[in-house]
């Protein structure tokens, strides 16, 4: 061997560089995959072979951008063991990989990376030896782009030159992706509102490369002006706003971190009820409530697109699935129920025991209507449950806001909790889990359903403080969403299903959570009127007998026809239900409207 390589030095280049530049990149990519599973069981081979040709494409490019191929192969390892990493956590706590939007939310993924408890299986650990034995390798690459002096002028010029054919290739290669003819041609898998099955099926950096297309958003057909004004004229007729009285009723509306009812997933027993109050308005047994389940469009986290939807109206169905509506879109004034409220006399409110800076609302806020905005450092030595401010201590802060405001002027604050963010395995002094599940052994479920019974306890604190107020007042309590899989997967396995292969049905059932409306005042009761959270306001307004704007009476006639619509599902009148995507084009006036309220001038 030894004198064959000698008689023939070629060889040796190709073993020790040729062969390198082609199975290291192939490598990167399996090992990649195999951080969250095995991309021969999920996808299919042309596929396969699409993400390889990607990752050879970002080699070349790293060897003329550094010159030196042991450096480039190197640079490329680091760089997907360490994002195979972050997808992989990303993908434990929220259920979904990480996407081209996702940079936007950085500073608030840092801002709660510690609040997770970071486990490693034994797949994970396999697959980052495996990375640090292809680094090791990778050191015995020798190729560098280098000449004599003579040369080396030309060198940049062919190394910049290489550069830049590489960055065509990859940004034609990305265009190539987003084309229909290739998704049908590969047979792969485009439907974003279920990334993770897309990232599975597709490989997670085509899968990504294939979202960047959504990263802007379309006009919507026809969209004009004139057509907008087309759409609202019908409910553009002057009304006559009351003189302020006590007849406009104070509006509380609490967003409940991650509160849920997982019983909607499954049957399951437990030693006790974990929300006998909440259990008590469903089921009709308080006066003055409307209540169901509100269906809202995201899953495990993205906590802000649901204040988005509730507050604009607008919904994340004409928006990319996972897109952060928030740090994305939302970069001057838009209209809300708060700015709306506000231009009736209300003092709008905003308070999040948290930072600031989370989901950019100390930015947001103020473009919405809201005159003021309390965060974690205007709650004074509250009290937590395990490390978060209590639900209890929110309901606090707004009582005092309420006995300290002006008499006969009345308030709206959105109240958005922290109590119950995860995880939901850690222990702490101060959090005693008392509901325990019948035939399961899961931590996380005992404690999740623990610190339900915990904010159960605690809005029924709030309303019965309001039930003998002075002041009419209206409390709005839903969740921002479910909790992630890690939690109600359990509930699956008591039922005898398997979370990877789910009817249509228990999909939907995902995506709701229990709302209320309750009032100090006599109302019509209803139990059972389920929604979607775009609509929730228009209920409340009607309730409250406040007038609405041209854009909310649309909404408001909108929801008589399609009750639930998230960017997961619509829902007709009779009950039928079909994936938004299938009626788009019914929905073309709303996606109109949206797209002027956000994007039009």
């Amino acid at each position: 061997m030894k004198k064959l390589l000698s008689k023939y030095p070629g060889i040796l280049w190709c073993l020790r560089n040729l062969l390198p530049m082609i199975l290291f990149p192939i490598a990167n990519f399996y090992l990649f995959e195999w951080y969250t599973h095995n991309p021969w069981e999920t996808m299919k081979v042309p596929i396969q072979f699409l993400n390889i040709y990607f990752f050879e494409l970002l080699m070349a490019l790293f060897l003329f951008v550094f010159g030196r191929l042991k450096w480039s192969l190197r640079l490329q390892s680091i760089f997907f063991m360490i994002v195979g990493l972050a997808n992989y956590y990303v993908i434990s706590f929220r259920s979904a990989p990480i996407m081209p939007w996702d940079i936007y939310s950085i500073g608030t993924a840092m801002s709660v990376a510690n609040n997770f408890k970071y486990t490693i299986e034994k797949q994970t650990v396999l697959v980052l030896i495996g990375f640090v034995l292809l680094i090791i390798a990778e050191s015995a690459v020798n190729l560098e782009l280098k000449g004599t002096l003579k040369w080396k002028k030309r060198l940049w010029g062919i190394r910049i030159a290489g550069a830049a054919v590489m960055v065509t290739l990859i940004c034609s290669f990305t265009h190539m992706l987003h084309l229909d003819s290739t998704i049908i041609k590969y047979g792969m898998y485009d439907k974003l509102f279920t990334p993770t099955v897309m990232s599975k099926r597709d490989g997670t950096a085509v899968a990504f490369l294939m979202e960047l297309q959504y990263i802007s958003v379309d006009k919507p057909a026809d969209y004009s002006a004139s057509k907008v004004s087309e759409i609202l004229a019908p409910f553009e007729e002057e009304t006559v706003a009351p003189e302020m009285s006590k007849t406009f009723p104070n509006i509380i509306v609490i967003m409940n971190e991650a509160f849920s009812d997982p019983a909607v997933l499954g049957e399951f027993e437990t030693n006790e009820d974990y929300m006998p109050y909440v259990h008590s308005i469903l089921n009709g047994k308080i006066a003055n409530t409307i209540s169901g389940y509100l269906n809202v469009s995201v899953l495990g986290g993205n906590t802000a697109n649901t204040e988005f939807e509730f507050l604009t109206g607008n919904t994340m169905a004409f928006l990319p699935q996972g897109s952060v509506a928030y740090q994305q879109y939302l970069k001057r004034e838009m209209p809300s129920l708060a700015s709306h409220l506000k231009s009736l006399g209300y003092e709008t409110i905003a308070t999040h025991p948290y930072n600031s800076t989370g989901w950019d609302r100390n930015k947001v806020y103020p473009l919405l209507g809201f005159d003021e905005m309390y965060f974690i450092r205007d709650y004074k030595n509250p009290e937590k449950i395990r490390k978060y401010v209590s639900d209890k201590a929110c309901y606090d802060k707004i009582i005092e806001m309420y006995e300290s405001k002006p008499d006969g002027t009345p308030f709206f604050v959105f109240n958005v909790t922290m109590q119950n963010h995860s995880s939901y395995t850690d222990e702490f002094d101060n959090f005693s889990p008392d509901i325990e599940v019948a035939g399961s052994n899961s931590k996380a479920l005992n404690n999740y359903l623990s610190l339900m019974k915990i904010s159960d306890e605690s809005i029924k604190y709030l309303t019965d403080y309001f039930s003998t107020a002075d002041e009419d007042t209206m409390i709005i309590f839903f969740g921002d969403h479910q909790p992630t899989n890690s939690v109600v997967s359990n509930v699956w396995k008591l039922n005898g299903k398997n979370g990877n292969e789910l009817s249509e049905t228990d999909e939907a059932n995902r995506y709701k959570v229990p709302y209320f409306i309750w009032c100090n005042f006599e109302t019509d009761s209803k139990t059972n009127a389920d929604t979607s959270t775009n609509f929730l306001a228009t209920d409340i307004l009607e309730t409250a007998g406040i007038p609405m704007t041209a854009y909310e009476k649309y909404l408001d006639s909108l929801s008589e026809k399609y009750p639930v619509i998230t960017s997961i599902r619509t829902e007709t009148a009779n009950g039928s239900s079909t994936d938004t995507e299938n009626v788009m084009d019914e929905l073309n006036d709303y996606a109109i409207l949206q797209y002027d309220c956000i994007f039009g001038k």
